[in-house]
């Protein structure tokens, strides 16, 4: 496990991202992980170490970085929520999905990666894995919960590559009405699969979380596994 320095395209700086690499002496596809709004904390960084144990490049861009970089908090206090918010508020998605892209080269250009890459967004991240679907050649995403995904449903007629979406029936942050937007936008899109998860809350799969759900978590990951094992190549 380490940290990498990405360059941004537009030229305005570079932030870090976490990487956690497999035992392997092979070249192996990657996993792009999406943070939520809590920044590259340890919840995100398990992540890509759990990711990177079945066999693939796991890493994680600092998305905040824009803002203030280094954001590494959880979702346990009132303070770090409000904070959280602020960050999502002023968060410029376009600039996080050049920001995505960015990424997307680089680990393309690491020399142990065989150019196969995916993500797994949560939450905001989860918006965030939805739209690489629509504007990069990223050959697979998964998304998680993703937010405000109803308001951006025009993007889907540019989907092209495999895009798995996980959606939770009660989730506080994506409203029945919005639900049914997208389920309804987004049905005719062959790439893209969904599956609810009834009357689990947002974040279900957030280990530690309020609304962590085992049964669903373990059900929305083994599903993950297997369509990542089926884009990407690996073993997992």
């Amino acid at each position: 496990m380490s940290n990498i320095r990405i360059n941004a395209a537009d030229g305005s700086g570079d932030f870090f991202a976490y990487v956690a690499k497999p035992e392997t002496d092979q070249p192996a596809p990657a996993v792009i992980v999406i943070q939520e709004i809590f920044g590259v904390n340890k919840v995100m960084r398990d992540t890509c170490d759990s990711i990177a144990q079945t066999g693939y490049i796991a890493i994680c861009p600092d998305l905040f970085w824009r803002q203030e970089p280094g954001i590494d908090i959880t979702d346990q206090t009132q303070v770090e929520w409000d904070k959280a918010f602020e960050l999502f508020n002023g968060f410029d998605i376009d600039k996080g999905v050049d920001d995505l892209i960015a990424t997307l080269s680089a680990v393309r250009g690491m020399d142990d990666c065989n150019g196969l890459v995916g993500d797994i967004g949560f939450c905001l991240g989860g918006k965030l894995a939805y739209l690489m679907a629509a504007r990069s050649d990223i050959d697979c995403s998964v998304s998680y919960y993703g937010v405000g995904i109803q308001d951006m449903l025009d993007e889907a007629k540019n989907i092209n590559n495999p895009l798995l979406m996980h959606i939770a029936s009660e989730d506080k942050f994506v409203p029945k009405d919005a639900q049914e937007q997208i389920h309804k936008g987004l049905e005719s899109n062959e790439y893209i699969s969904r599956h609810v998860y009834e009357g689990c809350d947002h974040a279900f799969a957030r280990r530690g979380g309020e609304h962590f759900d085992q049964n669903a978590a373990s059900l929305a990951n083994m599903r993950t596994s297997d369509f990542l094992a089926t884009y990407l190549g690996s073993e997992a």
